[in-house]
């Protein structure tokens, strides 16, 4: 009953004979592959976009950082929610590449940023003034950090406001295979059709051994972009095994597939918990991610059966009222079970 993130799934097995297929004679090295002109093309034509510039790097951690990297200034502000994975998981990396770029975490509800609280931190920005930060970038996760999933139509309107600020847009993407996959939209549509200058877009959540892609839709700023890269220690040498992760996971909607199982799951395990008394639902399940409150009795006993999930805040002790009601975070992946959801949906309705 393992609940605990997509991170600690294995391996999905199209991805591993991939691995095993490619490991035979002799391959150009650091992203100069056959394997990986292939996988250029397969993303620009799933995106709509016939000149983007593709990169690869093995964390989501380096394809933000370098990302936000390649369009900030060491003085600027990053907008970002304040549940955000760059500002909360990711140890200073962004501020790190970037030179000093500050984020500025927001509020918004269920992870999600609105237009109004995007444009009120721009103009609490001021311009001009050698004392403080500069206007920088936006940047949106999606799938959310609460497990919700922004509409293009969400999207679009926050780019609205980035565009009218002149502020470059990323999208950290890390599961965006189950956002996509919640919205039944195309790529195109989910990123610079709204208006998303720059994605990260997710691989290792997703059932890959560890591919994180960077999409620019506008390769202005691609050659600065592979300096960062290189310099950062992200170019991999043996790059083909990045490669064919990445071809294997975009070959016959492989991705989408498997965020769709995860997907699937997940609203599973809702329902069922939906139906449980002691157990609530915290926010809406758009995606793989579910977020419940429960009695600390409850937590016990599932977790005494063999469940692993993440209690929240970080340190939550299971030792206390056992009526008292704490939060905890639950993920499914592509490689949850049936079997799993039903064993963790009978400990908790004891």
């Amino acid at each position: 009953m393992n609940f605990g993130s997509d991170n600690t799934s294995g391996v999905h097995p199209k991805i591993m004979d991939a691995l095993v297929g490619a490991n035979t004679g002799f391959a150009t090295s650091y992203g100069d592959d056959l394997i990986m002109d292939r996988v250029r093309q397969q993303i620009r034509d799933l995106f709509e976009a016939p000149t983007a510039a593709v990169y690869l790097v093995t964390t989501g951690s380096a394809a933000n950082s370098l990302a936000l990297a390649t369009y900030v200034d060491a003085w600027d502000v990053i907008y970002c929610h304040q549940a955000s994975h760059i500002s909360n998981d990711e140890c200073g990396a962004p501020e790190f590449y970037s030179g000093g770029a500050r984020l500025m975490a927001l509020e918004g509800e269920n992870g999600k940023l609105l237009p109004e609280t995007l444009r009120a931190a721009v103009q609490s920005t001021p311009v001009g003034d050698v004392h403080t930060y500069q206007r920088g970038a936006l940047s949106v996760t999606n799938t959310s950090e609460m497990g919700t999933v922004y509409t293009c139509e969400e999207i679009a309107a926050l780019s609205s406001v980035a565009k009218e600020f002149d502020l470059p847009f990323h999208m950290d993407g890390a599961r965006f295979a189950n956002a996509l996959a919640k919205i039944g939209c195309n790529p195109a549509e989910m990123t610079w059709k709204s208006g998303v200058d720059v994605l990260s877009f997710g691989g290792t959540k997703n059932g890959l051994m560890g591919v994180e892609a960077v999409i620019m839709f506008d390769p202005d700023k691609s050659w600065e972009f592979e300096l960062r890269r290189k310099r950062g220690g992200h170019l991999l040498s043996k790059h083909r095994y990045l490669s064919v992760q990445m071809q294997a996971y975009l070959t016959n909607d492989h991705w989408l597939d498997t965020a769709r199982m995860a997907n699937d799951r997940a609203a599973r395990l809702a329902q069922g918990l939906g139906k449980i008394d002691g157990v609530n639902i915290a926010c809406p399940t758009d995606a793989n991610m579910l977020f419940i409150s429960a009695t600390r009795a409850k937590h016990r006993a599932a977790m005494a059966a063999g469940a692993v999930y993440s209690l929240a805040p970080f340190g939550t002790s299971l030792e206390g009222d056992d009526d008292e009601m704490l939060n905890a975070r639950m993920v499914c992946s592509w490689s949850t079970t049936d079997v799993e959801i039903d064993q963790l949906l009978a400990v908790l309705s004891t």
